[in-house]
């Protein structure tokens, strides 16, 4: 089922995509660059499954948590949401915040299972 998102809020996510750096599906098995991996979605998104090896600082806190959890401005960060849209939203954020290697995976969670990657899920 795909979501209908409201003009204005895509608006934003393009507006932030055009200043930051998205990592596909495609790409990512060879992005061997060191990094934090950061889930953004919400906590009952978290809760019902997700990547293997991320953390959890949702779009909804991370502006006040991302120094005090990752302090190093020159760390890679990728980012992931659902779809792409709120990771690129967080991505733009970081990046005005002085974080310096900050990416979004295009596609999020979605495209992270639609390509049968592994994911944790609450026993």
């Amino acid at each position: 089922m795909s979501k209908q998102h409201a003009s204005g809020f895509l608006a934003l996510v393009d507006a932030a995509k055009s200043r930051i750096t998205q990592l596909s599906m495609v790409e990512y098995p060879n992005f061997t660059k060191p990094h934090v991996l950061v889930d953004v979605r919400e906590d009952r998104e978290w809760l019902a499954g997700h990547v293997p090896g991320a953390i959890h600082l949702g779009k909804g806190i991370i502006e006040r948590d991302i120094e005090k959890t990752i302090p190093d401005k020159n760390s890679c960060i990728l980012l992931y949401c659902g779809g792409g849209f709120r990771s690129a939203l967080v991505a733009d954020v970081l990046q005005q915040m002085g974080y310096q290697q900050v990416i979004s995976l295009d596609g999020g969670y979605s495209a992270w299972t639609a390509a049968g990657l592994s994911i944790v899920t609450p026993s």
